[in-house]
Protein backbone atom coordinates (compact mmCIF):
# COMPACT_ATOMS: atom_id res chain seq x y z
CA UNK A 1 0.00 0.00 0.00
CA UNK A 2 0.75 3.12 -0.65
CA UNK A 3 0.77 5.48 2.74
CA UNK A 4 1.58 9.45 3.91
CA UNK A 5 2.44 9.09 7.59
CA UNK A 6 1.32 13.19 8.99
CA UNK A 7 3.61 14.44 11.60
CA UNK A 8 1.40 13.52 14.54
CA UNK A 9 3.22 10.24 14.11
CA UNK A 10 6.67 9.21 14.51
CA UNK A 11 9.23 8.81 11.50
CA UNK A 12 9.35 5.50 13.70
CA UNK A 13 6.06 4.49 12.42
CA UNK A 14 7.22 5.20 8.74
CA UNK A 15 10.26 3.34 8.63
CA UNK A 16 8.80 0.33 9.68
CA UNK A 17 6.00 0.31 7.34
CA UNK A 18 8.46 0.68 4.74
CA UNK A 19 10.90 -1.98 5.95
CA UNK A 20 7.36 -4.57 6.19
CA UNK A 21 7.08 -3.91 2.50
CA UNK A 22 5.07 -1.38 2.06
CA UNK A 23 5.18 2.06 0.06
CA UNK A 24 5.39 4.82 2.80
CA UNK A 25 6.49 7.80 3.25
CA UNK A 26 6.75 10.39 6.36
CA UNK A 27 5.50 14.15 5.90
CA UNK A 28 9.47 15.03 6.53
CA UNK A 29 10.33 12.96 4.00
CA UNK A 30 9.14 15.96 2.11
CA UNK A 31 9.47 18.63 4.07
CA UNK A 32 5.98 19.07 4.99
CA UNK A 33 6.40 18.52 8.93
CA UNK A 34 4.90 21.81 9.28
CA UNK A 35 2.68 22.42 6.63
CA UNK A 36 -1.30 23.02 6.69
CA UNK A 37 -3.49 19.79 6.26
CA UNK A 38 -4.84 20.68 3.22
CA UNK A 39 -0.73 20.40 1.74
CA UNK A 40 -0.58 17.40 2.86
CA UNK A 41 -4.18 15.88 2.03
CA UNK A 42 -3.04 17.13 -2.14
CA UNK A 43 0.30 15.49 -1.63
CA UNK A 44 -1.70 12.84 -0.32
CA UNK A 45 -4.21 12.91 -3.75
CA UNK A 46 -1.25 12.95 -6.11
CA UNK A 47 0.72 10.55 -5.25
CA UNK A 48 -2.61 8.16 -4.78
CA UNK A 49 -1.48 7.41 -0.91
CA UNK A 50 -3.62 6.58 2.58
CA UNK A 51 -3.30 9.34 5.06
CA UNK A 52 -2.60 7.84 8.30
CA UNK A 53 -2.29 10.14 11.45
CA UNK A 54 -3.53 10.64 15.09
CA UNK A 55 -5.52 14.26 13.82
CA UNK A 56 -8.91 14.36 13.43
CA UNK A 57 -8.71 17.49 10.74
CA UNK A 58 -8.34 15.00 7.83
CA UNK A 59 -11.57 13.15 8.21
CA UNK A 60 -13.14 16.76 8.46
CA UNK A 61 -11.88 17.45 4.51
CA UNK A 62 -12.78 14.32 3.97
CA UNK A 63 -16.14 15.31 4.89
CA UNK A 64 -16.21 18.59 3.41
CA UNK A 65 -15.03 17.73 -0.11
CA UNK A 66 -17.16 14.35 -0.46
CA UNK A 67 -14.44 12.73 -1.75
CA UNK A 68 -13.65 8.74 -2.31
CA UNK A 69 -9.90 8.90 -1.70
CA UNK A 70 -7.53 9.18 -0.26
CA UNK A 71 -8.45 7.13 2.31
CA UNK A 72 -7.53 8.35 6.05
CA UNK A 73 -6.46 5.49 8.84
CA UNK A 74 -7.05 7.66 12.20
CA UNK A 75 -5.40 6.54 15.41
CA UNK A 76 -7.01 7.31 18.49
CA UNK A 77 -4.83 7.83 21.54
CA UNK A 78 -1.81 7.12 19.50
CA UNK A 79 0.48 9.30 21.85
CA UNK A 80 0.00 6.05 24.79
CA UNK A 81 1.63 3.82 22.37
CA UNK A 82 5.32 3.45 21.52
CA UNK A 83 5.76 4.04 18.00
CA UNK A 84 6.93 0.08 16.82
CA UNK A 85 3.95 -1.04 18.61
CA UNK A 86 1.53 1.77 16.59
CA UNK A 87 3.63 0.47 13.25
CA UNK A 88 2.83 -3.35 14.56
CA UNK A 89 -0.83 -2.57 14.82
CA UNK A 90 -1.35 -0.40 11.79
CA UNK A 91 0.35 -3.34 10.04
CA UNK A 92 -1.94 -5.76 10.58
CA UNK A 93 -4.96 -3.21 10.16
CA UNK A 94 -3.47 -2.59 6.71
CA UNK A 95 -3.63 -6.16 6.02
CA UNK A 96 -6.92 -6.62 7.18
CA UNK A 97 -9.04 -3.91 5.92
CA UNK A 98 -7.06 -3.66 2.24
CA UNK A 99 -10.03 -4.02 0.68
CA UNK A 100 -12.11 -1.29 2.49
CA UNK A 101 -9.26 1.42 2.03
CA UNK A 102 -8.72 0.67 -1.53
CA UNK A 103 -12.18 1.50 -2.36
CA UNK A 104 -12.21 4.73 -0.18
CA UNK A 105 -12.90 5.08 3.38
CA UNK A 106 -11.97 6.38 6.77
CA UNK A 107 -10.74 3.96 9.20
CA UNK A 108 -10.48 4.86 12.75
CA UNK A 109 -8.56 2.57 15.35
CA UNK A 110 -9.20 2.94 18.95
CA UNK A 111 -8.16 0.72 22.06
CA UNK A 112 -11.08 -1.17 21.71
CA UNK A 113 -11.99 -1.03 18.30
CA UNK A 114 -11.97 -0.16 14.62
CA UNK A 115 -14.60 1.64 12.94
CA UNK A 116 -15.16 1.99 8.91
CA UNK A 117 -16.39 4.71 7.59
CA UNK A 118 -17.08 4.34 3.42
CA UNK A 119 -16.28 7.57 1.61
CA UNK A 120 -17.99 10.01 0.50
CA UNK A 121 -18.97 11.24 4.00
CA UNK A 122 -22.45 11.80 3.85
Amino acid sequence: MRLLIDNALSPIVSAALSEAGHDCIHVRDRNLQSAADEKVFALAEKEERIIVSADTDFGALLALRQQIRPSFVLFRKASELKPTDLAAQLIDVLEVYADDLNAGCVLTVTDERIRIRRLPID
